[in-house]
């Protein structure tokens, strides 16, 4: 229970204004009529958004508290959307679809290259001919410039949670110390559950690479979701790449 405690306070704590910027993302490069399945799709905000706007859409979570939440949000929706458990590093049991999402960073959890090109390659696989696999990523300038040292507090009557990031051990990387706080006043107290993030990212260009290694054809990157160009302080790249 605690766990999904935690994941439902993680949701409302979520700046929802990202979850309104990657729906126009999407809006903005993807066409009703295409079937699209959300990596990581966590509580399940961005899916509903998009279930509200028309889209046929499917998410994928390896998290059972996350999916359960997503569930509870998406159960009434008049389009029926599909939930997975499932690892994005092996998507062998599900079909194709016109477009892939990954947002929120997640493909930064996965633990190196070959993982990352693995994940890729699974991708690659369940897109329709001609689909479209949409991503972000952070940069190496969110990693090594803004997150280190970087501390956020929170709390009300009955929660709190405290966040603080360190460089991590490779390159590139960063750890996250995440600490909450709920009471129970079945005791009186606080419950408390803490856990350790790690992420970890490349060079554009290794991204690059990488994408065209397993066989994208077109790739188009942006920053401020789809918005401007890139630059050397750029703390988000956006991914548009295509199956061709």
């Amino acid at each position: 229970m605690i766990y999904q405690k935690f994941a439902k306070f993680y949701d409302e704590l979520f700046d929802e204004t990202m979850y309104d910027k990657w729906l126009s993302y999407v809006k903005n490069n993807v066409t009703k009529d295409e079937s699209i399945m959300d990596m990581a799709c966590g509580t399940g905000r961005l899916l509903s958004f998009l279930s509200d706007e028309g889209y046929q859409v499917s998410g994928m979570d390896l998290s059972d508290d996350m999916l359960t939440l997503a569930d509870e949000r998406l159960r009434d929706k008049e389009n029926k959307v599909e939930l997975i458990q499932g690892d994005m590093t092996d998507l062998s049991d599900l079909p194709n679809f016109n477009v892939i999402t990954c947002f929120d960073d997640s493909l930064c959890y996965l633990s190196d290259l070959e993982t990352l090109q693995t994940t890729f390659e699974n991708v690659l696989n369940h897109l329709s001919d001609n689909g479209t696999f949409l991503f972000d990523v952070i940069t190496p300038y969110q990693t090594d410039v803004v997150y280190p040292g970087y501390m956020y507090n929170y709390h009300d009557d009955e929660n709190a949670f405290q966040w603080q990031s360190y460089i991590g051990e490779y390159d590139h990387s960063v750890e996250h110390d995440l600490v909450f706080f709920t009471y129970n006043e079945d005791i009186d107290a606080y419950d408390q559950f803490s856990e350790t993030h790690f992420e970890r990212t490349y060079e554009l260009q290794t991204y690059l690479n990488l994408l065209k290694k397993v066989g994208f054809s077109s790739i188009e990157v942006s920053a401020n979701f789809g918005n401007e160009e890139i630059s050397e302080d750029t703390t988000r790249w956006f991914f548009k790449c295509k199956k061709g």
